[in-house]
């Protein structure tokens, strides 16, 4: 369908409304299910294209109904159905009260607390682990394709360029799917991906989200490529204050370029992500969402400090980050802020690289009310010992 064309009035049993969008593939409507008297999200293709592409388009939309109708996740958006009517191939998905992350951050640039950022990625973590123990990769994580509603939770859409273990469906050899800001190196070079570029894609997301610029940039798709496979950005906490120590960790170890270094499952990245909010100040007020298509979100909680909005905008450097930042470090830090000396240490013969001397976690010093008890834990032991003695004693 053409921009600019009339708007369809129906497909199959659904009454469209009104149209939410133009997307890569087709235009996506509000409509009604009258069946069930249900507001509905309707995504469409047009299958009136060139003969060469019409099957790769097809199948690549049918795809993703199999993918995302397989999924039952409060992180994913809910598929309901999927039809042909003519030309146009549709899919029905739950109609969601919000917005893309994506105009969020461009409304709230530079002013999104840590905490809620934490939130927000941590979400689509765990729906993207969700999704991959399930056998599906997305493919094309990024901002545009996360919808934050009203009540704080996060949607993950889009399993369009997904593709499962079991599809028949396959890309040409040495094709690249989805945005070039946000593909892991992997995805750059055409080889075969899994889990773990998604993994990748959502460590970009992060990091841009922190510091309001893309740790990857470049005039051109070569360009942003080429910084992909070489260039180290600078840690989060260079361009933004507010980002601890863990966090420029955790995003390390989600950006590092071979994937053995990586994350090797969203679940943990979660974890961690967890585990980090929960050393960060609360937000003082809870985030309202307007529906998508208003120019302003109200009530965004501005917990922490902003990421320096009025400065100039910072590019990443192409000398690279000290060894604070490598994968490998990283992954050392994150294990000495949340595990034992033991799990450290052994860490360390794996991965050969030295125990920072920062990561190691000083014993910990008993207060002086602690010494206070064990003193006196230690006379009522001395105690008893004595009576057993004595009572022995007189029974001989």
């Amino acid at each position: 369908m053409a921009v600019g064309a009339a708007m369809i009035s129906q497909l199959g049993r659904y009454e469209m409304v009104s149209e939410l969008g133009q997307g890569a593939m087709g235009v996506v409507y509000k409509a009604r299910d009258p069946l069930i008297d249900r507001v509905v999200a309707i995504k469409t293709i047009n299958l009136g294209l060139a003969l060469d592409e019409k099957e790769e388009y097809e199948g690549r939309f049918y795809q993703e109904a199999r993918a995302a109708g397989r999924l039952n996740h409060p992180n994913i958006v809910t598929i309901y159905d999927v039809g042909k009517s003519g030309n146009i191939a549709y899919i029905a998905m739950e109609f969601l009260q919000g917005s893309e992350l994506r105009d969020l951050l461009r409304e709230e640039r530079n002013n999104m607390p840590v905490a809620q950022i934490v939130d927000i990625v941590a979400q689509v973590a765990e729906g993207l682990a969700y999704a991959h123990q399930h056998g599906i990769v997305h493919r094309d994580i990024k901002p545009s394709n996360i919808m934050l509603i009203r009540d704080g939770r996060i949607k993950i859409t889009d399993f369009g360029i997904a593709r499962m273990a079991s599809s028949a469906v396959h890309t040409q050899t040495g094709m690249v799917l989805g945005s070039p800001k946000y593909m892991s190196p992997e995805q750059v070079l055409g080889k075969e991906i899994d889990r773990r570029s998604d993994i990748f894609s959502l460590g970009v997301m992060l990091y841009e989200m922190l510091t309001g610029s893309s740790p990857f940039v470049g005039e051109n798709v070569n360009a942003i490529m080429y910084q992909t496979l070489n260039l180290v950005p600078p840690a989060p906490s260079t361009l933004n204050p507010a980002v601890p120590d863990m966090l420029n960790f955790i995003v390390a170890k989600a950006l590092a370029k071979k994937v053995e270094e990586r994350y090797q499952n969203a679940l943990d990245l979660a974890r961690d992500l967890r585990a980090c909010r929960d050393t960060l100040p609360r937000s003082e007020r809870p985030v309202s969402v307007e529906p998508a298509g208003k120019k302003k979100l109200n009530g965004l909680a501005i917990g922490e400090q902003g990421l320096g909005a009025e400065k100039d905008e910072p590019v990443p450097s192409t000398l690279g980050l000290s060894r604070a930042f490598d994968s490998s470090e990283a992954t050392l830090r994150l294990a000495a802020l949340t595990g034992d000396q033991a799990d450290v240490d052994e860490l360390s013969k794996t991965l050969k690289v030295p125990v920072p001397k920062a990561a190691v976690r000083p014993a910990a010093s008993a207060s002086p009310v602690e010494e206070e008890s064990a003193g006196k834990f230690k006379l009522l032991i001395l105690g008893l010992i004595v009576l057993v003695l004595i009572a022995a004693i007189f029974l001989h």
